[in-house]
């Protein structure tokens, strides 16, 4: 650059010659003058470019030599730092920038060579070792910047321009990689060093977190980080988990390893955000992941998953899920475990007969665990949620018909009258709790006949809850099962509302007063569950009263036929003891027998069976209820909890109760032995009419069907679960009776006979 200026008395002019690379000027100026009068100027360049002078860059390069050995000596420099990056400026527009370079390359390969020497003694513990490398990496990094900020033009010219060189920040790193740290000695040292101190922590020792995280980022910076490091740490981060698994494995239980396990990763993932490098992570994870959890998933939950979900561990099961969702295969495993753990102990519920008498509401609590662990330990995952349906549906209809009786019995507990345990909100809730298990069952034909038979119980004997809870369930049951399935159930609330008003139109045409208030409930017969007719000998007060109604009743509804079933009827008895006036509550066969004790004082089993006409068995149900229950209106003779032929009867005249009006009749409430087993041969003789029924559809629609065919059609129509050989029996049942005839030829097609 070169700079002229000249003065007169009129103006004052400044110009700046700039050289371009091409060896032309660009010339700019700037006049100003007061009489207004310009001047023209005119600048040309130097005919001959200044010559630098003869020792210029030889004493130049010794200046920059010396200030680069104080640098790496930390010594201070002599010259200005201003004054050098002149000079290398200078240098550089002399065409001297290869040289330069080179000359500044050996300087700085020659010290980093010299360094070498104080990695080779033996002596040094891989600690000092350590520090060592990091102190001489720390001071090569300082010196390099130093230097390449004296050298910066050379960098930014000389060096960007030729795209085949190193930065002088490269060149450094360079050099520092071959002479050093590729040594392989002070390499092995390093590395080993390093993974010394790792290990150590590992261990839960302390160690100089930020000395790792400086050496792991030289390595990273020169590039060798991968393939001296990340390896052999890898490896042995292999082996030691691998080798801890194994260890754990059998000396701990399943939720204290899941508890290590997660400490573990913690570790790990707080090391890489310390002082690994972050390409490290995803190997290093993965590997902990596969040695702790992936080669132990089995193991692990054969040994621990029934414990944690018979304990509840909600957090350990939670636990477990997030961490075998990390590994692959970890979560269809889990799902399987699951699964097989749920048939295992809800087949145990339901298998056995001992807890039967607990068998619904231990589903019901079941089915809550359950839900609670795939809701918020199972993240609500819709594989695991469909795995427990499918598993609940498997193991309830392991025994079949059974699940369904209980289910029915278990609703007619909660409905009936003196279910003071709930409120009607819990009601519901625990309705609505009972038609999820429901939903799993195949046979619900049997649940319905034991509804059936125990809704008409509550509704004639007057001992239903609430007809609101009644109708809620029913409405559930339709919205379930259909119409078709809840239309006789339906039916039978129809008959008890005209019933009423039946009764109301009965006692406005009673001409005769009497003193037995009579109330009748007409059933229809197709509607209620079939009830075996039995005779008894009534006291002719109520005979008279059942005329006058069967006339009323026929009067208004000519066709039809009334038959009385007294096994469903109850009465209120007023009696007098000692204590004074009491009103019981009891059933009709309970009212012939208190009856009796008013023509006699003492009676026998059999002098009771011929006055009354009750069957045996109801008879002895009966005196067992009045004489050896809570409430003994009736004094036994010998005392027993059981009737026998020979006892003798006799009024209770010291009888004594807190209560005005009591309940005798809870007996007719309770189901007999007999009463199961027929409204269980009920069913399965519905069943044969449904097989027949859709046996005979078949085949009018399809004429001929072989018998693969039309058993496969069978399991598509029908609603509950029937073996094949039962199957086989109604169409041999079918053929026998000309419905269908078999192929001559081919023994297994079948015609359908018009």
């Amino acid at each position: 650059m070169a700079e002229d200026t000249r003065q007169d008395k009129r103006a004052s002019f400044s110009a700046l010659t700039e050289h371009n690379t091409n060896g032309m000027a660009r010339s700019s100026a700037v006049a100003s003058s007061k009489s207004g009068a310009s001047k023209k100027l005119v600048i040309k360049n130097f005919k001959d470019r200044p010559k630098l002078a003869e020792n210029y860059t030889e004493d130049t390069w010794l200046k920059l030599r010396d200030a680069v050995g104080a640098i790496q000596n930390s010594t201070s420099i002599k010259y200005n730092l201003e004054e050098l990056y002149q000079a290398v400026e200078n240098l550089c527009s002399y065409k001297v920038s290869p040289t330069l370079y080179k000359q500044l390359r050996q300087v700085c390969e020659d010290h980093v060579q010299a360094q070498i020497k104080q990695f080779r003694e033996e002596s040094l513990d891989n600690l000092s070792f350590l520090k060592r490398i990091n102190r001489c990496w720390q001071d090569h990094c300082r010196q390099t910047i130093m230097i390449r900020s004296i050298f910066l033009f050379l960098d930014r010219t000389y060096v960007l321009q030729n795209s085949l060189l190193p930065s002088i920040w490269d060149t450094g790193l360079e050099l520092f990689r071959t002479h050093i740290v590729s040594d392989s000695g002070v390499q092995k040292r390093t590395v080993d060093g390093i993974l010394e101190q790792i290990e150590l922590e590992r261990n839960g020792e302390t160690v100089d977190r930020s000395l790792i995280r400086s050496l792991l980022g030289m390595l990273s910076d020169l590039q060798v980080y991968k393939d001296s490091f990340e390896e052999r740490f890898l490896i042995d981060t292999n082996r030691l988990y691998a080798a801890e698994g194994q260890r754990l494995m059998q000396q701990r239980d399943v939720p204290e390893y899941l508890h290590h396990v997660a400490r573990r990763l913690e570790e790990e993932n707080d090391r890489i955000m310390s002082y690994l490098d972050q390409s490290t992570q995803k190997p290093l994870i993965s590997c902990v992941e596969k040695q702790l959890l992936g080669e132990h998933m089995t193991a692990m939950l054969q040994k621990g998953l029934s414990t944690m979900l018979d304990g509840n561990r909600v957090t350990e099961l939670c636990l477990l899920y997030q961490l075998f969702s990390k590994v692959k295969g970890g979560l269809p495993t889990l799902l399987q475990f699951w699964r097989d753990y749920i048939k295992s102990f809800g087949g145990e519920i339901v298998c056995t007969p001992e807890k039967d008498k607990d068998m619904v509401q231990d589903l019901l609590d079941f089915k809550d665990k359950m839900d609670n662990v795939a809701q918020n330990c199972f993240a609500r995952n819709e594989g695991f949620i469909n795995a427990m349906k499918e598993a609940f549906e498997t193991f309830i209809n392991k025994r079949p018909n059974k699940p369904a009786e209980l289910i029915a019995k278990y609703v007619d507990s909660k409905l009936r009258a003196g279910n003071k345990e709930a409120t009607e909100e819990e009601l519901e809730r625990i309705l609505d709790k009972i038609m999820i298990i429901f939903r799993f069952i195949h046979g619900k034909d049997v649940f319905e006949a034991f509804y059936k038979k125990d809704l008409a119980k509550r509704l004639l004997v007057g001992k239903s809850a609430s007809v609101d809870a009644e109708k809620s369930m029913l409405s559930k049951l339709k919205h379930e099962c259909g119409a078709a399935f809840t239309s006789k159930l339906e039916g039978m609330f129809k008959d008890m509302e005209l019933s009423k008003d039946i009764m109301i139109q009965f006692k406005q045409n009673q001409s005769e007063p009497s003193n037995i208030e009579l109330t009748v409930n007409i059933l229809t017969m197709g509607y209620w569950p079939s009830y075996i007719p039995m005779e008894v000998h009534l006291p002719p007060e109520m005979v008279k009263l059942q005329e006058v109604f069967k006339l009323f009743y026929l009067g208004k509804h000519s066709g039809r036929k009334l038959q009385w079933q007294p096994t469903l009827g109850h009465a209120v008895l007023k009696a007098e003891f000692k204590e004074g006036k009491k009103e019981l509550q009891v059933s009709l066969f309970q009212t012939l027998v208190l009856l009796m004790f008013n023509e006699g004082e003492e009676f026998s089993v059999d002098e009771i069976r011929t006055a009354t006409g009750i069957e045996e068995g109801e008879l002895r149900r009966t005196l067992q209820s009045l004489a050896c229950g809570k409430a003994r209106v009736l004094n036994k003779n010998p005392r027993g909890k059981d009737v026998e032929d020979g006892d003798r009867f006799n009024f209770n005249n010291d009888f004594k109760h807190k209560l005005f009006r009591i309940k005798i009749n809870q007996i007719q409430m309770k189901e007999t032995v007999e009463e199961q087993v027929s409204t269980t041969e009920r069913v399965f003789q519905d069943r044969q009419y449904q097989i027949d029924a859709a046996v005979v559809r078949i085949m009018k629609m399809r004429k001929t069907l072989s018998h693969n065919l039309l058993v496969s059609e069978l399991y598509n129509q029908l609603k509950f679960p029937v073996k094949p050989g039962d199957l086989k029996k109604r169409i041999e049942s079918l053929i026998d009776r000309d419905y269908m005839e078999r192929d001559k030829e081919t023994p297994n097609q079948y015609h359908y006979v018009a």
